[in-house]
């Protein structure tokens, strides 16, 4: 059975996320115990016991999201089930997990790319005001035309029909109170920043001198990169993706389309909490076969 694999992105944490891989698998546990080696701070404790608060900061959740997608990938490569494992995807910070599933660099490498991005993004967070917002029911060239009204931007192409914009608190709000009439619905975002907006300059600026001294390899399967919603193979290449992404768009849409397209899969596997990506996937082709997966029991024997 030909699989594929798709890994969440930030938001979609939840205190406990983690709890049953590690009290139940091995592999996870190792990976855990690693991971506060790596980071020198207790991921785990925030991951199982919370508080919310302190696991929604962006340096902390970026880690735990990928922790939790990479032992849930070997969770399942150790069940046999990833046998012909052709592709992956992932979510913003999920791409840096699916180029980990696929052998560019290893958990640890990873790890340490991750918590520095998330780091540096908090820390434009904290020097920005900035804002994000849900649109439903738009198309791309008209959410478009939107944003340059407002001085705004496109962060998500999630799926049809569901767009999210980023960018100043200020101008976000006034785009959100124009909206009516123009779409289904606009609704502002509880996020701490502008995420995949100019106002993130600062983080993929620091980013691209950071993630230079890194060995990445040719990756083992077919990956895609959320800045093109295209297949990238040279290690240069997804350097620079990853370093556009901290501004660029989002398009997650496309990347799934790709990876259905070129591969022929017949299973897809989210790993990561909250189901996010499963019910984009609806969205974007019904057809498409993807089992959500976050706790032990829901992993396939």
């Amino acid at each position: 059975m030909v699989t594929g694999l798709l890994f969440s992105g930030q938001g979609a944490q939840t205190v406990g996320m983690g709890r049953s891989l590690y009290d139940n698998s091995a592999t996870a546990r190792a990976l855990y115990d690693e991971a506060n080696e790596v980071l020198g701070w207790d991921l785990k404790s925030i991951c199982f016991e919370g508080p919310d608060a302190a696991l929604t900061e962006t340096r902390v959740c970026q880690p735990a999201l990928y922790v939790q997608g990479y032992a849930l990938f070997r969770i399942l490569q150790e069940r046999g089930h990833l046998a012909e494992l052709k592709a992956a995807c992932g979510l913003s910070l999920g791409e840096l997990t699916a180029l980990a599933a696929a052998g560019v660099y290893d958990f640890a490498t990873g790890l340490r790319l991750v918590a520095e991005r998330g780091r540096l993004m908090q820390l434009a967070c904290d020097a920005t005001k900035g804002g994000m917002a849900a649109v439903i029911g738009g198309t791309p060239e008209a959410v478009e035309s939107f944003c340059q009204e407002f001085e705004i931007e496109i962060a998500n192409l999630n799926c049809p029909g569901q767009i999210v914009i980023s960018g100043d608190q200020a101008k976000i709000l006034e785009a959100v109170a124009a909206s009516k009439g123009r779409f289904k619905l606009c609704k502002p975002l509880n996020v701490a920043g502008a995420y995949h907006s100019r106002l993130m300059a600062s983080a993929r600026d620091a980013f691209a001198g950071f993630i230079e001294d890194f060995n990445f390899k040719v990756p083992q399967i077919a990956v895609y990169t959320n800045v093109t919603g295209a297949q990238v193979y040279a290690p240069q290449a997804m350097k620079d993706a990853l370093v556009d992404q901290v501004v660029s768009s989002v398009r997650f849409e496309d990347c799934l389309r790709s990876m259905a397209a070129d591969s022929k899969i017949d299973q897809f596997y989210e790993c990561g909490p909250g189901k996010v990506l499963a019910g984009f996937a609806k969205r974007i082709d019904k057809e498409l076969p993807v089992m959500p997966m976050s706790e032990f029991e829901e992993i396939p024997a």
